[in-house]
């Protein structure tokens, strides 16, 4: 039997996130039912609430840092039972059979992976609906077991932002003996910070803004370069082996390139347009570098990252908050108003009235 459950959903791109019913799927053989418990709140999130990716099927309801707990299985899991505490990150299913998806690389499915919300189920057609609701229906291929050291509420984002800055770090096998440089401090470069700092690497963080060494160095960074001071930029010329670049806003890459070392690579994990201003290439063919990209991870890795975090105690620093304050969280991230990430509490949903 379908479910009826209360969510928070966009109905439009000018209407604020607010309470919405939702029909969840009738279980399939090897779905996961799952109560929320927690839900990180992504930037993505309100591109996709207020449309301005031009792909939103309204009503949307988002949500893909999701933590929560096993009320049922299918007859067909063994994985997972009833109370198990698991997560959902961005993708609930994928084609399964391409060569990234055998790979266990199921973010790059050349037949398109199917994401937590705002996305098309590949078997009855649905809109997927995220995690800004009471539960939520789950393949057990995208459900991943949260180590018992893991703190749930701060867990969250690491379904996100955790698994995109560790990916990069991984598939650059970044380890001791590695200069590396993370580009902007926020809810993916604090991240960027704490993972490099575990994987044994010379951290660095690079800001436009003075006054944020005590921060960094508190989340793992061993020294702060002012990207907008040339003296101190001319200091790390062809110093670095590796820079995490999470800025989402088009900004000038040039200065950055020119810190690498020959061979070195600058990997952008927060950036999805052109770039502005003009990127030269001549840099990079005189010195071999790279300038790459990185999305999240698939579900092998993103298990890894998890118990990675748990073995070195790494969680992401995060600010609760009821459902109810979900629009004034969107101006805050907005305006830069948050450290590092805000988590729902979904609990806060039960106060809402029943359909």
């Amino acid at each position: 039997m379908s479910i009826n459950i209360r969510s928070f959903a966009a109905t439009s791109e000018t209407t604020p996130v607010a309470l919405h019913h939702i029909i969840r799927r009738d279980p399939r053989e090897n779905d996961v039912v799952i109560n929320i418990a927690y839900c990180g709140v992504c930037h993505s999130d309100i591109h996709q609430a207020r449309n301005e990716w031009h792909n939103t099927i309204y009503p949307v309801v988002p949500g893909h840092e999701i933590i929560g707990q096993v009320t049922s299985v299918g007859k067909s899991v063994t994985k997972f039972k009833p109370g198990d505490w698991v997560g959902v990150g961005c993708m609930v299913d994928s084609c399964q059979h391409c060569a990234s998806c055998t790979e266990g690389l199921e973010q790059f499915c050349e037949n398109g992976a199917t994401f937590t919300y705002n996305g098309k189920d590949r078997h009855d057609g649905t809109v997927t609906y995220g995690g800004y609701s009471e539960q939520i229906v789950v393949s057990d291929k995208f459900v991943l077991s949260l180590p018992e050291k893991l703190d749930p509420k701060s867990a969250a984002p690491l379904l996100c932002a955790g698994i995109t800055t560790y990916s990069p770090l991984r598939h650059w096998n970044i380890g001791q003996g590695h200069k590396v440089a993370v580009v902007g401090l926020g809810g993916l470069g604090h991240m960027g910070l704490k993972f490099a700092k575990a994987m044994g690497a010379d951290v660095t963080l690079f800001t436009r803004s003075a006054g944020k060494e005590q921060e960094a160095l508190r989340l793992g960074a061993d020294h702060v370069v002012l990207s907008t001071n040339p003296d101190q930029m001319k200091a790390v010329a062809n110093h670095f082996d590796f820079i995490l670049d999470t800025v989402p806003q088009q900004h000038d890459l040039n200065p950055y390139i020119a810190t690498l070392k020959r061979d070195g690579a600058l990997v952008l994990v927060g950036l999805l347009e052109p770039i502005e201003p003009t990127f030269h290439s001549g840099p990079l063919v005189l010195g071999r570098k790279t300038l790459a990209g990185s999305l999240i991870g698939g579900i092998p890795e993103t298990q890894e990252m998890l118990d990675f975090c748990a073995q070195h105690g790494i969680t992401c620093d995060v600010e609760m908050i009821n459902i109810q304050e979900i629009n004034q969280a969107y101006t805050r991230m907005l305006n830069s108003d948050v450290r590092y990430r805000f988590v729902i509490d979904m609990k806060s949903i039960e106060t809402e009235e029943k359909a």
